[in-house]
């Protein structure tokens, strides 16, 4: 009778402590975009859970653009919905998330390591998740755009890798007029009313010594305000472009790359890794990586990008949350994401990584790029921003809209923001 009662002793206290165990589990849900490789961010939470007993990650995929995750995300987050711990926001989002009060503060958490937390980042990237003093988030990759090339063919043509858009549209006409390809265009940029074609606009106002904003005032009412408009004309009206580029989004770019039929193409820096190792890729080996073009007059100029990692400020596991964060913004998930995604570090120090390097040659220049890349606006209005230089881009890029009209229909809706 004693054994039967000390069995069940046994028994019961096994249930009880492995119910405790249950009940004390803490179950982490972050949300990321397909196109920030989620696979990737899988494979790291796995390591994550193995470290930390008790706590299980949950990778929520959603939104094929920057467009389409944030608005699920005012959804969510509109209505304090305690859903999501941790959110993979774009680089432009900070300003926006501190005012409309989504984002947890950090700075109680980093407590009397918060500076040191901050400097061993790109200063790009600790300013642009630092709003008001308060830390809103923490960098998860850096990015920015790069002209990528088919190195193959320009060996075939004996042509350099081009410094101007000038030479960048008579390589282009050269190499088409060899190929006799129907499928191959010389070159491609975001078009579609997205996120990306709001640097399909900055980059050439930039690279001809133009900017927005000046003293913090609206600043188009200049040549250089015309030269994205009058480059990319040129260019699509030459056929280097295809007479579809109001359509192009992001991703479409990386396809249409590694299907062959691209010669140059402006986008960002996970394509390497996609077009040297995925399946389907008819470029492997043949692909480089460099700055892009500028004009006549100008310097090469690049548009600042990256996912960053907030923690919602309707999360009932806010502790935990940080912990995490803390882990997937450091060196060592930096390494990780390089290596597995071609994802570019926000740590100077693993862009000179060997194993890194080894298996992304071009990051060797591509750190100072990305050091020196160029913000978009930073507001809590950026929203208001975007909207109006993407649909002003599209609209001429479609040919709705002539360059006049475009770039005084984007002034008209941009005054307000910044009076």
């Amino acid at each position: 009778m004693k054994l039967k009662k000390l069995a069940l002793a046994a028994t019961l206290a096994s249930f009880i402590v492995g119910t405790t165990a249950a009940w004390s589990q803490t179950t982490l849900r972050i949300f990321t975009g397909g196109q920030q490789r989620p696979d990737v961010m899988r494979k790291i939470a796995d390591e994550y859970e193995k470290r930390t007993p008790g706590v299980k990650i949950a990778v929520e995929v959603g939104g094929a653009t920057s467009e389409a995750q944030q608005q699920y995300l005012n959804t969510v987050l509109t209505s304090k919905d305690s859903a999501l711990d941790v959110v993979l926001i774009d680089v432009i989002r900070p300003a926006q998330w501190a005012a409309a009060g989504w984002a947890e503060p950090l700075d109680a958490y980093l407590g009397a390591d918060k500076a040191k937390v901050m400097s061993q980042y790109m200063k790009a990237y600790a300013d642009a998740n630092t709003v008001n003093g308060k830390v809103i988030s923490l960098p998860y990759f850096a990015d920015s755009q790069f002209l990528y090339y088919r190195k193959d063919l320009l060996a075939k043509y004996k042509r350099p890798v081009p410094k101007t858009w000038d030479e960048l549209m008579e390589t282009s006409q050269i190499i088409m007029a060899g190929e006799k390809n129907p499928n191959l265009r010389g070159f491609e940029t975001a078009g579609a009313p997205i996120e990306g074609t709001v640097c399909t606009f900055l980059v050439p106002l930039w690279g001809e010594g133009g900017d927005m904003l000046k003293n913090g005032k609206l600043n188009l009412d200049t040549p250089e305000a015309r030269q994205p408009f009058q480059l990319l004309g040129r260019l699509k009206q030459a056929g280097v472009m295809s007479p579809n580029v109001g359509e192009i989004v992001t991703d479409r770019i990386r396809i249409n790359f590694q299907a062959g039929n691209l010669i140059f193409a402006q986008t960002w820096g996970y394509v390497w890794n996609r077009s040297q190792n995925d399946a389907d890729s008819k470029v492997k080996g043949n692909v480089g990586v460099a700055v892009l073009p500028a004009s006549k007059t100008g310097k090469s100029a690049t548009c600042i990008g990256g996912w960053q990692l907030a923690v919602s400020a309707f999360s009932k596991n806010k502790a935990e949350a940080v912990k995490f964060v803390r882990y997937l913004s450091s060196p060592e998930v930096s390494k990780m994401q390089a290596i597995a995604a071609s994802h570019l570090p926000v740590f100077p120090s693993v862009y000179k990584d060997k194993e890194v390097v080894a298996a992304n040659p071009w990051f060797e220049f591509a750190g100072p790029i990305v050091e020196t890349a160029r913000s978009r606006p930073v507001t809590p209005r950026y929203q208001e921003v975007s909207d109006a230089i993407r649909s002003n881009m599209n609209a001429y890029l479609s040919g709705t809209k002539t360059t006049d009209v475009a770039l005084g229909d984007m002034k008209k809706r941009l005054e307000p923001v910044f009076k």
